[in-house]
């Protein structure tokens, strides 16, 4: 008998750990889209979706990545590698066209 219930109780627990898990990654505010902080991180482009600057009414500037796994991730908008990953996201993007490669070619690889 102790052992279903501590089956149960394993399973409740994994069960709300699972459903409770944030959509955005640390560093996104749900409100408008701004970032709460921003961070230096390489990002395959393969793995890139979008690239866009936080709205201009947002405390913290930053550069937003979304990957295909549909993470977003707050990059600090003074670090050369952002800048020029957003000048080269919004050249591939030129006339309203899904962006082409390098960026969008990976498959997300995450079980959902």
């Amino acid at each position: 008998m102790r052992t279903l219930v501590t089956i149960l109780l394993l399973t409740l627990v994994c069960f709300l750990s699972y459903s409770s898990a944030a959509p955005l990654a640390p560093g996104i505010s749900n409100r408008n889209g701004c970032c709460l902080k921003s961070t230096q991180m390489h990002i395959p482009k393969g793995k890139i979706t979008d690239v866009a600057m936080t709205p201009s009414d947002c405390e913290q500037q930053a550069i937003v990545v979304s990957t295909v796994c549909n993470k977003k991730f707050c990059i600090d908008p003074n670090w050369i590698w952002a800048k020029n990953l957003l000048k080269e996201f919004e050249k591939s993007t030129a006339n309203n066209s899904p962006p082409s490669a390098p960026f969008n070619v990976t498959r997300c690889t995450e079980k959902v």
